[in-house]
């Protein structure tokens, strides 16, 4: 994957750089299990400081797109955040769909509702 940095950009570098490796997720430039370069390997190639990669490095993971490796350093991983978000998710439906229950709301009607809502997203 190449990187472009745009040094004139009024967006911060270390953003650039989340923005960029987000992309090559979504492009399947980079996939499940990938090991990204070394913070200064990164840093080196694109010229700019270790910090900043490092910086983003760090939001990559707090959002859920890496993991840190002590051998292989920042590593794509998707799916840990996908199971992470499946049973948040399970924990909320169990309280909508008890609710539901109450208000004598049918497992039919669930579905339709479920249906339509993500016919605004495609």
């Amino acid at each position: 994957m190449i990187i472009e940095i745009d040094f004139n950009s009024d967006e911060a570098l270390y953003l650039q750089l989340r923005n960029q490796i987000i992309m090559g997720i979504a492009t399947a430039q980079f996939r499940e299990g990938d090991a990204l370069p070394s913070v200064r390997q990164l840093a080196e190639t694109i010229g700019i400081n270790m910090h900043t990669v490092n910086k983003a490095y760090t939001v990559l993971k707090q959002e859920g797109y890496v993991k840190v490796d002590r051998r292989r350093g920042a590593v794509i991983a998707i799916d840990i955040d996908r199971m992470r978000t499946l049973a948040e998710l399970k924990k909320e439906l169990q309280v909508i769909l008890a609710k539901s229950s109450c208000k004598n709301i049918s497992k039919e009607e669930i579905h339709e509702l479920i249906e339509e809502i993500y016919e605004d997203y495609r």
